[in-house]
């Protein structure tokens, strides 16, 4: 009885390890895009202490070009990515309509 107490014990725990992991890891996806973006353009000489939000910019992305405007606590940023090749930065004025899309 103690065995099967133990083993009872034991899945509870797993299941309980397993589903915080789950949920954790769609939360750590979600931060990592701003995270990276932020990275990003930290590398290349912007300042952005804390990425609040990014978002797809659909109009201006291309297959092999995406687009993004990631807002950070001190500005907000127009990002166009190509692979293997530094990102083309545009700072968004603070008057400009993707600025007040918040």
């Amino acid at each position: 009885m103690r065995k099967t107490v133990m083993m009872k014990f034991a899945g509870l725990a797993f299941a309980v390890l397993f589903t915080s992991g789950l949920a954790a890891s769609s939360a750590r996806t979600e931060e990592t895009l701003q995270g990276m973006l932020a990275t990003q353009l930290r590398a290349q000489g912007y300042p952005c202490d804390k990425p609040v939000k990014a978002e797809r910019d659909e109009k201006l992305s291309k297959p092999d070009n995406e687009a993004w405007v990631l807002t950070c606590d001190n500005a907000t940023y127009r990002i166009s990515r190509v692979p293997d090749l530094a990102a083309k930065v545009e700072v968004v004025p603070q008057d400009h309509p993707d600025k007040t899309k918040q």
